[in-house]
């Protein structure tokens, strides 16, 4: 059985900590950032934990990483 490969799109932007969950950058500030709010633009700063769903796509994506 060969190796399975994982999504270099998923390992360049996510990241697993040791308790398994997945790290990932806030989204929404890329562009479009004047129609913002300060406060929605502070508490967009650093990373983020990924949904319970969503770690489950993550995970399928990076098997060797978990």
């Amino acid at each position: 059985m060969p190796k399975m490969k994982t999504k270099s799109s998923a390992k360049k932007r996510f990241k697993v900590t040791a308790t398994g969950k997945v790290i990932t950058a806030q989204a929404g500030k890329r562009h479009n950032m004047i129609k913002r709010s300060n406060k929605f633009i502070r508490n967009a700063r650093g990373t983020t934990v990924l949904s319970d769903p969503d770690t489950k796509i993550v995970k399928k994506f990076m098997p060797y990483a978990f």
